[in-house]
């Protein structure tokens, strides 16, 4: 009796223990378990500590309610043109409600795996091989509206469906590479062509700047000194006139410059006034009236300057006669020329030669008349 009494103490601690362990429960963070009472859906326990009734109550699952991330190997698809692809999906989803996803379904895991490669061959077989690979998210948007709605009996929601890679065939792939080289020598081309392009769009722009600017400077050079030949113009004019010269100057002037008209060989009409005779009279005159004065000065000093003045006299007198002299032969020689050509220019006729002899009796009798 002694004996028993400790062992059925014993016995009494042990299933005391035992007792107390089938009875408290502790759930960690983000994992949810399912309590079964004799067999039948009784409650979940939450994270933390649980009390359950012990031999009665019993856990059914314990069901992860973190995202879950599964990959799932490449898978043969078939396109709208008959085109076999290889696709590597990755999908992201989650437990929301843990008791249908106990009960709705045996496995889940695999019912999403077969879903998502029925969804994605049904997706890819609307499309040909072009869209396939350029719709990546067309793709995965239609796969994720299509596995959350399907999934969400369940308690799962799908968060994201990601196409890893879309591997066409060799021979698709090669030419593919090949018209993939030649778009890029095709952009290169165009690129070279738009560069050469603006290059001489932008050398024509500054040739044309440049021709700007040299015809707007010559424009202003030409301006500058077409005013500064005006203001000359002006300034020889008005000294003229307030100089007021007589005829006898303006003929020693013409005189001057008709031997710079007569050069070249081209034909030529001459315009002689009429007055030119009469102004080389009137020069003659005064240079006679200029020596009277001088030889009736008393002084040797002015009779001497009087004598350098009638020699100055003299030597313009012989100057403007020799310069009639040219005039006439070159008149001359001009109506030759015309007669034998039958073209005989009209004009007035040149004034006769006058010696320096006959234009100093002249000074003389106008002297003596004066």
């Amino acid at each position: 009796m002694e004996v028993v009494f400790p062992v059925l103490l014993i016995g009494i601690a042990l299933i005391a223990v035992i007792t107390l362990a089938k009875s408290v429960r502790i759930v960690p963070q983000q994992r949810q378990d399912v309590v079964e009472r004799l067999g039948r859906y009784k409650r979940t326990l939450n994270p933390g500590l649980n009390v359950l009734v012990p031999f009665v109550d019993a856990v059914r699952t314990k069901v992860d309610m973190r995202e879950q991330v599964v990959s799932f190997p490449p898978q043969p698809v078939i396109t709208s043109d008959n085109l076999v692809v290889s696709i590597d999906t990755v999908l992201y989803f989650k437990v929301v409600d843990s008791v249908r996803a106990t009960y709705e379904i045996s496995n889940f895991l695999q019912a999403i795996e077969q879903l998502t490669v029925t969804t994605l061959r049904n997706v890819i077989g609307s499309l040909d091989l072009e869209r396939a690979l350029t719709s990546r998210e067309e793709i995965n948007r239609h796969l994720s509206g299509v596995l959350d709605e399907t999934t969400g009996r369940w308690g799962i929601k799908v968060t994201r469906v990601e196409i890893k890679a879309i591997e066409p065939p060799p021979s698709i792939r090669d030419s593919m590479e090949k018209q993939m080289r030649a778009e890029r020598d095709r952009r290169a081309a165009i690129l070279n062509a738009e560069g050469h392009k603006q290059s001489q769009i932008l050398s024509a722009e500054g040739e044309k700047q440049a021709a700007v600017l040299r015809a707007d400077g010559d424009r202003q050079a030409r301006i500058l000194q077409a005013e500064g030949q005006a203001k000359a113009i002006r300034t020889v004019f008005d000294a003229i006139h307030q100089a007021n010269p007589s005829q006898k100057v303006l003929a020693y002037q013409y005189l001057q410059a008709l031997p710079q008209i007569a050069n070249g060989t081209a034909n030529k009409v001459w315009i002689v006034p009429a007055e030119l005779t009469k102004a080389l009279e009137g020069m003659g005159g005064a240079l006679g009236g200029l020596s009277q004065m001088v030889g009736d000065a008393p002084s040797p000093q002015v009779s001497d300057d009087a004598s350098a003045v009638e020699r100055e006299a003299a030597e313009a007198a012989q100057a403007a006669a020799a310069a009639a002299q040219e005039i006439h032969d070159e008149v001359r020689v001009a109506e030759a020329q015309a007669a034998g050509s039958g073209n005989k220019p009209q004009g007035l006729p040149a004034p006769e030669p006058v010696s320096p002899a006959s234009l100093l009796n002249d000074t003389s009798d106008q002297r003596e008349r004066g």
